[in-house]
């Protein structure tokens, strides 16, 4: 495993409208918080927010196109959501390696993920197992 403990990578991304219909399409996940602004309104929310999956695939990409790289694949996850993604949002995520197991190709990461304003949305840790091809 080409990590080492404190290393750190970042990862951004603009949520839109166009994502969260894709994401809807894909998983089915038509909940009315994502696509009617009325029924949004009248929540906590006050307006549309992004499926918390969209958040969480800024980290599927982050593992194996930055870091540990090419051939990870997350083994378990953890994370809390303290507050929404609203479409519109720029999301910034931050990984850091906390543990490396090189004998088995693992480490374990932690990461946050703010919005625009410095507010975190997202906070977790992961397991990471990086395959390296045979020959």
């Amino acid at each position: 495993m080409d990590v080492g403990i404190g290393q750190k990578a970042t990862r951004r991304l603009v949520v839109t409208a166009e994502m969260v219909a894709a994401y809807a399409e894909i998983t089915r996940d038509y909940n009315p918080l994502h696509f009617d602004p009325e029924f949004a309104g009248r929540t906590r929310f006050k307006r549309l927010m992004a499926q918390g999956g969209i958040t969480t695939g800024l980290l599927h990409a982050l593992v194996p196109m930055d870091m540990p790289g090419p051939g990870s694949v997350f083994v378990s996850q953890e994370w809390h959501f303290p507050r929404p993604v609203y479409i519109g949002d720029s999301i910034t995520a931050e990984a850091t390696v906390t543990s490396v197991d090189g004998e088995r190709g693992r480490a374990t990461m932690e990461f946050i993920v703010t919005n625009q304003s410095g507010e975190e949305v997202l906070r977790g840790s992961a397991s990471v197992f990086q395959a390296r091809p045979r020959g």
